[in-house]
């Protein structure tokens, strides 16, 4: 049907049959650009018919990488992942292996099914340094995914960006789902979309078909992807986690947050009454203990400035957004909550959506991070 013959009673019809974008999945309107699945009547009738039919949103953020806020509730995505538990299906578990702790969903099992396995993907292992031991970091993840109360039927290392074991996975999944349909589940940015992404492109050549991006919450509702044996691979939207330094940052500095490339470990030694500043974003201060070394790992051109513990609230309110850089979007040292640890074991100290800073035992610690940015302290991954 050519465009000059599609009628709005046509566009309604199609509308009311639940049309989606096929970029994150929202139920394609035409009445409210607030909400998600927007697109305007004009717009909508010139590519109904498309295969490629996006929303405005994500018309915009795949052809000029421009985000736009809409209203979806931590409820929603909630609502939505509870829907699995109905379900008979293989979980796909995906989590960031350079922010594990920011990507994990609380109480998993009871949003998807006690009964339904959960395959976890550890992601972006690229990201971590080369020398790192993969069956030790398994071993690692283990025993935090067992914190949570998850014992997955097998944990697989891989990078979504650089895929190099992509059929291996295809393999696993297969083998675990006996059948079964596939569903994806994760936080924000742990790469959840171009993985899948990288799968269809595996098994159909189709490249980019999900709208990916470094934006929280890209994907909106589920997206279904058929499979040959007439399941299919579902894609869920992302948990949205307040506690992630992503929530505080203007978008032109999310790249200081969201690395790309191999993190090259900073290591200092330092004294008691010595402050690191991590960019304007974080702050670590080493307050009591022996002369000891620290390692940083976080995204490699976010500067880390070293100065003296006292005076070190001062010199943050002169320098943040300047020296200090980036910095929240409020950049003031009352925006700096502090957290205090006494380190009893080799441990890290992390602040959630950023990095983590290699700690020794038997030191006293504090970490400074936005109000409402986690700061925890959990046992050393490397």
């Amino acid at each position: 049907m050519t465009t000059e013959l599609i009628t709005d009673e046509y566009v309604q019809e199609q509308l009311n049959e639940g049309l989606r974008c096929i970029g994150c999945g929202a139920v394609m309107q035409v009445i409210d650009s607030s909400k998600a699945g927007y697109l305007p009547m004009s717009a909508l009738k010139k590519s109904i018919n498309s295969e490629e039919l996006l929303c405005q949103r994500c018309f915009r953020l795949r052809h000029y990488n421009e985000i736009q806020p809409v209203e979806l509730t931590d409820d929603d995505f909630s609502r939505l992942l509870h829907q699995i538990s109905d379900a008979k299906a293989l979980i796909v578990y995906v989590i960031d292996v350079f922010d594990v702790t920011g990507s994990e969903i609380a109480g998993l099992p009871r949003f998807v099914g006690q009964d339904n396995p959960i395959l976890v993907v550890a992601n972006k292992v690229d990201l971590l340094p080369k020398l790192l031991n993969k069956n030790r970091l398994k071993n690692w993840l283990q025993a935090e995914l067992k914190a949570q109360g998850i014992k997955p039927v097998d944990i697989f290392l891989t990078s979504a960006t650089h895929p190099q074991n992509l059929d291996d996975l295809l393999d696993t999944i297969d083998n675990h789902r006996e059948g079964r349909d596939v569903y994806v589940v994760g936080v924000t940015n742990v790469g959840k979309s171009t993985l899948i992404n990288q799968i269809i492109k595996s098994g159909t050549g189709v490249q980019d078909l999900i709208t990916t991006s470094r934006f929280p919450g890209t994907t909106l509702d589920r997206i279904e992807i058929p499979l040959a044996d007439g399941k299919q691979l579902i894609d869920t939207p992302g948990i949205v986690k307040r506690d992630q330094i992503t929530h505080v940052l203007a978008d032109k500095d999310l790249k200081y947050a969201l690395p790309k490339n191999e993190i090259k470990p900073r290591t200092y030694q330092l004294n008691a009454e010595q402050t690191i500043f991590i960019g304007g974003l974080a702050r670590f201060d080493f307050e009591l203990g022996e002369r000891s070394p620290i390692t940083a790992y976080f995204e490699n051109n976010l500067s880390l400035h070293r100065t003296k513990l006292i005076g070190a609230d001062d010199f943050y309110d002169k320098h943040a957004g300047e020296l200090l850089t980036p910095s929240p979007q409020e950049a003031t040292m009352t925006n700096l909550i502090r957290h205090e640890f006494n380190i009893t074991e080799k441990s890290d100290i992390v602040f959630a959506g950023l990095g983590w800073i290699s700690i020794p035992a038997g030191i006293k610690i504090a970490g400074w991070a936005p109000q409402g940015v986690s700061v925890l302290i959990r046992k050393a991954m490397i």
